[in-house]
């Protein structure tokens, strides 16, 4: 086991290298330019559209608009807001959050992008139903010739869309705080899980629109207490997420520049694991939404990386810095032991049922997207038998190491991003002119 995890250690130090952190961070600055700020623009206007006022029954696709955004949602704001910030602030200091934040608002031009893509490059499969995302609009949308790229996404993406952080951190917590042995837990999730996704992506969606906006209402409201219970001290901890985010006081010297990698790495990793802009995953969602405008859907996708970074994981940050709490194994615990010092007697027993719920839809969402990736390769038929490596891979997730398990998932996010955002970069003229012809025919400018 110790070669195991040493092999992964190495995998991950290569994958989520400067040159990685750069590619997220340019190519989101490259669409944030190309679609004129398009995620401050059309705000408004995507609001409307998840609101229902534009929805056709005709239009073709899976899901609706509302259900498209919850599965995704589903999928992002979960353990990643809860364990993952704690992670980076325990590895990269408050700093990390400021990148996070970068990260976020960037990431918000790229959802819109590879969402679009998703919708205006679909494939129909076997059983003659539109298929998108990134290995779609890649092969339809590129040609044959980028077809290795397509391919090394989903090959990726059938480890990077396993569901084994959620029960890995799930396992850590109820065995730390309430006795519960980490394969019941294992197994547990298993079940859960099994008895929603055999449905397919409707059941999915239906699930996920029932339990996202109630767990999502709960942890915002939760959070906002202990924030406001304690906002004397918010204006300088936001203070010292922007001085640390560039070294904190000391800015000379070689020890420094170690430190500043390490505060822009964990930040820009954990961004990329809790919003996935421009990992891949969300297209493959949003990829089914009943839609024919591509660009309405790529303006609802956009909502999802302000909502899941910029809102939540920053609650979750002021939450743990103003409680002071040291870090700890696992990040799950971390949060928890926050949210129990700021509602003492009753923050634990909130957050467990809220990790429940986050962790439950997170691998409800997570097993779709790790099913289609094996459905791209092997067929529907075939590829639908991975569905037994992914209740496999949570119970043995459940009992392994937490550094393990985010090794094995960040390497294949980084091995998952390359090809989704060399695809969206090749592809981006497509989405501006598909957007200007977009807003033309309904505002008329």
């Amino acid at each position: 086991m110790e070669a195991f995890n040493d092999f992964w250690i190495k995998v991950v130090d290569i994958a989520w290298g400067l040159p990685m952190v750069i590619l997220l961070v340019t190519a989101g600055l490259f669409f944030t330019l190309s679609g004129r700020f398009l995620p401050f623009r059309g705000l408004k206007h995507a609001i409307d559209i998840l609101r229902g006022k534009f929805d056709n029954p005709d239009d073709p696709g899976e899901i609706n608009h509302f259900q498209a955004l919850s599965s995704a949602l589903s999928a992002t704001i979960g353990m990643g807001n809860i364990s993952g910030v704690a992670i980076a602030i325990s590895l990269g200091g408050p700093g990390a959050i400021f990148w996070m934040w970068v990260a976020g608002f960037v990431g918000m031009s790229t959802k819109f992008f590879t969402c679009t893509l998703a919708t205006m490059f679909r494939k129909k499969d076997e059983r003659g139903i539109d298929q998108g995302g990134p290995m779609y609009y890649i092969e339809v949308g590129l040609g044959k010739w980028f077809k290795p790229l397509a391919v090394m996404f989903a090959v990726c993406g059938m480890v990077g869309c396993l569901g084994m952080f959620q029960s890995n951190q799930l396992a850590g917590l109820l065995d730390t705080d309430w006795g519960i042995d980490r394969w019941i837990i294992g197994v547990f999730c298993a079940l859960v899980v099994a008895v929603v996704i055999l449905g397919g992506i409707v059941r999915v969606g239906k699930v996920a629109s029932r339990i996202v906006p109630s767990m999502f209402l709960l942890y915002v409201v939760s959070a906002l207490y202990i924030i406001f219970s304690n906002i004397e001290a918010v204006p300088g901890l936001l203070g010292s997420i922007v001085s640390q985010a560039f070294g904190g006081e000391a800015l000379i010297g070689g020890g420094t520049a170690v430190a500043f990698r390490t505060v822009l790495i964990q930040g820009i990793k954990r961004a990329a694991f809790s919003n996935e802009a421009g990992i891949g995953t969300a297209p493959m969602a949003h990829g089914a939404a009943k839609t024919a405008e591509p660009v309405r859907e790529g303006l609802i996708a956009m909502l999802g990386p302000f909502i899941d970074t910029n809102l939540v994981c920053t609650m979750t940050a002021l939450v743990i810095l103003s409680m002071g709490v040291p870090a700890a194994d696992d990040g799950v615990v971390m949060t928890v032991n926050a949210f129990e010092a700021g509602m003492p007697g009753l923050g634990r027993y909130v957050l467990t049922l809220i990790i429940v719920l986050f962790s439950i839809s997170t691998m409800i969402s997570y097993s779709y997207y790790s099913l289609k990736c094996s459905r791209y390769l092997f067929g529907y038929k075939i590829g639908n038998l991975y569905v037994y490596v992914y209740i496999l891979s949570m119970f043995f997730s459940a009992i392994w190491a937490q550094d393990t398990v985010l090794n094995i998932l960040d390497s294949a996010f980084a091995l998952m991003a390359f090809p989704t955002l060399v695809g969206t970069l090749l592809l981006s003229p497509k989405v501006v002119s598909a957007t200007k012809d977009y807003f033309k025919r309904t505002f008329g400018s």
